[in-house]
Parts: structure tokens; C-alpha cells; sequence
């Protein structure tokens, strides 16, 4: 028996064309993707029915696969931390149901996109959580260290200290790097807060034998406001550097921040240093081969120029 074949119609390429511009337009439209980084936090997210996962590792692997799913769509697609503890109190504050998914993409969408993402590069998530996890830390030490200066302008004198202490930490960071010559430059930077973990922020240069640096400038910005963060606030903060350079064991050089400005320590004080733990106080072992030095003396003015001079962290001659 013949069958008759449907003819298209003028309304039928009209959904046809009306789907395929939707088709395009989602390719179009970039995801944000909030993964719960430890057993901790999903431990603490099982405690809603529609959580829906029984592991944290096979929970990993649907991520991975939504992922991949939409990298094959051509979706951008970033990764960000998802926070049970900031996504309860953000439920409270809005009056949502936290055991709802409605809520939890809600949360991802207003909050965990507008916090630290990763771009998604294919790499297995477990893979992408250091990186994600690091940058995270990176971004809540920055606004700590910004909330403490932002509330220290001396009202009497009419002075933006804050202002002030990040220019004076700048030059500070320059002053250093001066010091050091040519080589590759790890320095850290902690200064006490008002919790039990200090701020610490982690700066890597590389200095070429013309001087001109290397260096990334969200990780500067960073560095100089804990460093600024610790002026402004009269805390009892320090530096310490480890440098390799050719022909040379590592060294490893600190400073103390006292009366708003890097002093040296010497040998033992910068071995001390250097072998404790800033977080725990713990004594951590001393690394083979490494040479403990004495810090170096830094000049405080900048030759008659305004001591903020050295711009955002000693860029001036940066390589890009």
C-alpha cells in the first residue's frame, strides 16, 4: 500500500527556522558550573533530599560529564566554587528554600558566577580545583586585606593612610626586587589578622640582568595589600625570599615589618623564619642545600619623588 509523504509547509520551515536560531543563540549563551570542591562540602550538602548524590567522587564524575557535554555544544563554560555555608545563609537572607534546585542554580547563577571562576579547558575537574581553589583564596585575602585599609583613614590629619600604605608597600616590593638582582624571586608575604590564620600572599618575579621583571599583576596587587595591610595597621608582619639564579644555590633572604617599612633580619632570624609554618607556627624542615642570608637594607625614599613612585608592585620594565 502507497503511503502518502508530508509535504513541508511554509509553518513547518518557519519552527524549523525559529529552532535552529535557538539552537544558535544557546551556543551563545556561557554556564556557570559551582562544583563542591571536598568531602567537607558535600558531606554538607547531602543533608538536602534533592541533592541527589551518594559520593563525592561519583558526584565528580557527573560534573566532569555535564562538562564535557557542553564544551561539545560549544558552550563557555567557567567553573566556580559552590559554598554550602554561603549558600544556607544566602537562602536565609532571601527567604528560599535551600533544599530546592531552583535555589542551588539560583545561588550558582547570582553568587558563585560573580566569585572566582575557572574557564573549563577540557581538563578533568579534579585537575581545574587547584587552580580554582588557589585563585579563591587569592580573591578573599585581597578583599580582607582592602576591607582593613579601607577602614583606616586618619580623620584628624585629613590622610588617606590607606592610600598611602599601598603606595609605600609598593615601593617597598620594588626596593626588594632591586635588592635581589637578577634571578627568579619567590616571595610570601604574612601579616597577623584578626583570626587565628594570618593574611599571606604569594608573589613569583622573574628579574632578567637588564632589570626588567616578569610578574603577574593580580598576584602583585594581592601581595601589596597585605603588605600595605600590615602598614596601615601597624602589625607586625614580614617577607621572606627565595631566589635561584644561575651558578648559585638557592638563597633565602626575609624582612620584618616594623614602623611601617621592611628591615632586614639576619641569618638566623631568616632561618627561623623560613622553617616555621606562618599558618600553624609548626617547625617545618630546612631545605637541602639552600643558603640562609641576611636580609638586605632597603631605601625608604625614592631619590626627592613621591614614595608611591613604584606604580602597582614594581611593573615599571615589566615584560608582558
Amino acid at each position: 500500500m502507497a503511503h502518502d509523504t508530508p509535504q513541508d509547509t511554509p509553518h513547518t520551515d518557519d519552527v524549523r527556522t525559529r529552532r535552529s536560531a535557538r539552537r544558535r543563540l544557546r551556543k551563545e549563551v556561557p554556564s556557570t558550573v559551582a562544583v563542591l570542591a571536598d568531602e567537607r562540602d558535600f558531606a554538607a550538602m547531602r543533608r538536602y533530599t534533592s541533592f541527589g548524590f551518594d559520593d563525592h567522587p561519583g558526584y565528580l564524575r557527573h560534573v566532569d560529564g555535564l562538562l564535557r557535554a557542553l564544551a561539545a555544544q560549544g558552550t563557555y563554560t567557567s567553573v566556580a566554587l559552590f559554598d554550602p555555608d554561603d549558600y544556607a545563609a544566602y537562602c536565609a537572607d532571601l527567604r528560599l528554600d535551600p533544599d530546592s534546585a531552583t535555589s542551588r542554580t539560583r545561588y550558582t547563577a547570582e553568587v558563585a558566577a560573580a566569585g572566582t571562576t575557572v574557564a573549563y579547558d577540557g581538563r578533568p575537574v579534579t585537575r581545574l580545583l587547584p587552580g580554582l581553589i588557589d585563585a579563591a583564596e587569592q580573591q578573599a585575602t585581597w578583599e580582607y586585606a582592602t576591607e582593613l585599609l579601607t577602614g583606616d583613614d586618619c580623620e584628624r590629619c585629613g590622610e588617606d593612610t590607606g592610600r598611602a600604605a599601598f603606595a609605600r608597600a609598593s615601593l617597598a616590593l620594588r626596593r626588594i626586587v632591586e635588592a635581589l638582582g637578577p634571578g627568579g624571586h619567590h616571595l610570601v608575604c604574612s601579616v597577623p589578622a584578626d583570626g587565628d590564620a594570618p593574611l599571606i600572599a604569594l608573589l613569583q618575579v622573574e628579574c632578567g640582568p637588564a632589570g626588567r621583571l616578569r610578574l603577574d599583576e593580580p598576584s602583585a596587587l594581592v601581595f601589596c595589600t597585605v603588605l600595605a595591610a600590615g602598614i596601615a595597621t601597624d602589625r607586625p608582619g614580614g617577607i621572606v625570599a627565595r631566589t635561584t639564579a644561575p651558578g648559585r644555590p638557592p638563597t633565602v633572604r626575609g624582612w620584618t615589618l616594623r614602623a611601617g617599612w621592611p628591615r632586614p633580619l639576619d641569618e638566623a632570624e631568616v632561618f627561623s623564619a623560613y622553617c616555621t609554618d606562618p599558618t600553624t607556627g609548626e617547625p617545618v624542615p630546612p631545605e637541602y642545600g639552600v643558603a640562609y642570608e641576611a636580609g638586605i637594607d632597603l631605601p625608604e625614599h625614592d631619590g626627592g619623588t613621591d614614595e608611591g613612585g613604584g606604580g602597582g608592585g614594581g611593573g615599571e620594565g615589566r615584560e608582558d
